[in-house]
C-alpha cells in the first residue's frame, strides 16, 4: 500500500507509523494551506498537561500553496517552543541524547514551513530508524483510490480525542508526567522518542499492524 499525508510539524505517533508501515510515501506538496491542523503545530505533555506549540506563518492570502508558506520570526516562537520542550523532556530518559539532533531547528531560520518539516521529518525517520524515501505530489487531488491510502484529512488535531479515531488506543508507555496526568495517547513523536529511545521503533511496529 501507498500512503499520502499531508506535512506536519513534529508529527503526532500515528503519523511516523503509517510511515514505517507503507510501501510508498507522499507528502501533499500542492494543496492550499489549512489552519489549526499539524502542519505548523504539535501536541506534547507538561506539568500543566497537554501543550499545543503552533510555528507562525505569513499567509498572504487564504489560498496559499503550502510550498509557499512561509514561517513568520516576527516574534520568538522558536526560544518559545525549545523553552517548553526542553521543560517538559529534560527528565526523561533519552531527551539528552536527542536534544542535539533538533536543538538546531530552533536556531536556524528556515523561509518556508514545507523545508523547515522535510528537514525534521528525515531526522525523525533516521532517529526511529525508519529507511523510507519520501516523495511529494507535484499536483493537487480532492481524493484517491487504492492502492493509495490518503490519511491528509484523517490525521488531524479535532480527531484525536473522537472514540473513532482508528489510532485512539494507543498501548501505554511511560511518561514524564503520568503521575499526574494518566496516560496522553497521540502525541507528538518527540514524545515517544524521548520515552522510549531505542525501543521507538518496535513501538511503531506494533502500532502500525
Amino acid at each position: 500500500m501507498n500512503l499520502i499525508l499531508t506535512t506536519a510539524y513534529f508529527p503526532p505517533i500515528e503519523y511516523i507509523a503509517l510511515i514505517e508501515n507503507k510501501s510508498a510515501v507522499f507528502i501533499e506538496g500542492d494543496e492550499n494551506y489549512q489552519r489549526q491542523s499539524y502542519r505548523n503545530r504539535m501536541l506534547i505533555v507538561t506539568a500543566n498537561g497537554v501543550q499545543q506549540l503552533s510555528i507562525p506563518v505569513v499567509q498572504n492570502h487564504s489560498k496559499t500553496k503550502i510550498r509557499d508558506v512561509e514561517v513568520d520570526y516576527k516574534t520568538e516562537w522558536q526560544k518559545q517552543h525549545w523553552r517548553a520542550i526542553t521543560a517538559a523532556y529534560n527528565n526523561s530518559p533519552f531527551f539528552l541524547y536527542f536534544q542535539d539532533y533538533f536543538q538546531p531547528f530552533y536556531e536556524k531560520k528556515h523561509k518556508f514551513l514545507l523545508d523547515f518539516n522535510t528537514e525534521l521529518l528525515a531526522v525523525l525517520l533516521k532517529l526511529c530508524q525508519i529507511n523510507k524515501k519520501i516523495l511529494f505530489t507535484e499536483e493537487f487531488q480532492a481524493s484517491y483510490e487504492m492502492p493509495m491510502l490518503d490519511y491528509r484529512a484523517l490525521i488531524h488535531p479535532k480527531n484525536r480525542n473522537r472514540p473513532s479515531y482508528p489510532f485512539a488506543n494507543q498501548e501505554k508507555y511511560k511518561q514524564v508526567f503520568d503521575d499526574r496526568h494518566g496516560f496522553i495517547s497521540n502525541l507528538s513523536i518527540l514524545d515517544l522518542l524521548c520515552n522510549k529511545g531505542n525501543q521507538t521503533k518496535q513501538y511503531l511496529k506494533m502500532l502500525s499492524k
